[in-house]
């Protein structure tokens, strides 16, 4: 379900009065696989329409993990290209880069000086990584979501388009609005969260967890090319134990939840029908779905393979989306600094 909550506060840099003021980050991590197009992308897309919206290649929270220095700018430019070709455009959403916009991280350490230590120990990712996976975790984790929130802050977002796992961050983030408010005057609005409408689609290799790409067979690459898509759904778990009668296994459901967003709707209705007979044979759902996956994406195939093969095109894409944000998140940092009484000169 969309939760559709308006804010009422003047947006001031954000935009006008009454409309939402859409942000989300793209991790450029590679790999983007149906589960992200379905959960996240696809729902851009659709507000792209409605609002104004900042799409955020989110670099700087990136490099809190392991990563190939040598490799990294060009997944910064893959995650753009993936994205483009999955539908958003440049011209109705603003799309840049995280570190082309120093004022993020400015405001990220003034918003640090109203931020409790203690949540930041308490958020689940923090502990996850620090106690369950041993890690040794850097000071970057533990920030995290104080930078998130100055993405979201620079530009007085309203609605945050985000994954379940990550609503802990944007009730911080909201905290965090609330805490400067009450400190230096009404500044910022408290986000509302945008969850998916698409049902959370599932590893293929195990149903029981959801669709990772740090998991070699679980995901189905949004660029994938024909024989991988017909191999990795031929793969798929469909059985996992037994399952109560005239019910569907969790690897079934994930199936046909794929049916549902890829083939027409008779098509998912006529396997559902062979399901509730008992008539269901799985070899052939499979072999149908892995058609329509490959009909379905080849034009993001396409436009995706010639987005990489012009790479000034892309870093064009990162410059205007640039230009756009800058003088928004500059607009709201000015006001900041003078809340916060920062020497002007």
């Amino acid at each position: 379900m969309v939760i559709w909550s308006k804010i009422t506060l003047d947006l001031g840099s954000g935009g006008q009065l009454g409309e939402e003021v859409v942000f989300s980050g793209i991790q450029p991590s590679g790999r983007i696989h149906v589960g992200n197009y379905l959960g996240a992308i696809k729902n851009w897309v659709k507000l792209q329409d409605q609002h104004l919206c900042y799409y955020c290649v989110v670099d700087y929270h990136a490099i809190t993990s392991p990563y190939e220095p040598g490799a990294f700018s060009q997944a910064v430019l893959d995650a753009v290209a993936a994205n483009v070709a999955a539908g958003l455009d440049p011209d109705r959403s603003v799309i840049f880069v995280q570190s082309q916009v120093p004022e993020h991280t400015e405001l990220c350490w003034i918003l640090g000086a109203v931020t409790p230590a203690g949540e930041l120990q308490r958020m689940t990712q923090y502990k996850d990584r620090a106690r369950v996976r041993r890690e040794v975790v850097n000071a970057g984790v533990l920030t995290y979501p104080i930078l998130q929130a100055a993405d979201i802050l620079a530009y007085k977002g309203t609605l945050v388009p985000i994954g379940e796992d990550q609503a802990q961050h944007l009730e911080l983030t909201r905290e965090i609005a609330r805490k400067f408010n009450a400190a230096y005057g009404p500044t910022f609005p408290e986000p509302q969260v945008s969850f998916s409408p698409s049902p959370r689609i599932m590893s293929l290799s195990d149903p029981r967890v959801k669709m990772s790409k740090s998991i070699p067979g679980s995901y189905l690459s949004l660029m994938a090319e024909p024989a991988a898509i017909q191999e990795t759904v031929a793969r798929a778990v469909t059985d996992t134990g037994p399952t109560p009668g005239g019910e569907m296994s969790p690897g079934v459901a994930t199936l046909f939840h794929l049916l549902d967003a890829f083939a027409p709707g008779e098509t998912a209705e006529r396997f559902r029908a062979a399901h509730r007979q008992g008539g269901l044979r799985y070899s052939e759902l499979k072999a149908v779905l892995a058609e329509c996956l490959i009909e379905r994406l080849e034009p993001i195939r396409r436009r995706y393979r010639e987005l990489m093969a012009r790479p000034e095109t892309l870093k064009d894409i990162v410059r205007h989306g640039t230009a756009r944000a800058r003088p928004a998140a500059c607009a709201t940092l000015e006001e900041v600094r003078e809340k916060v009484g920062i020497l002007k000169v």
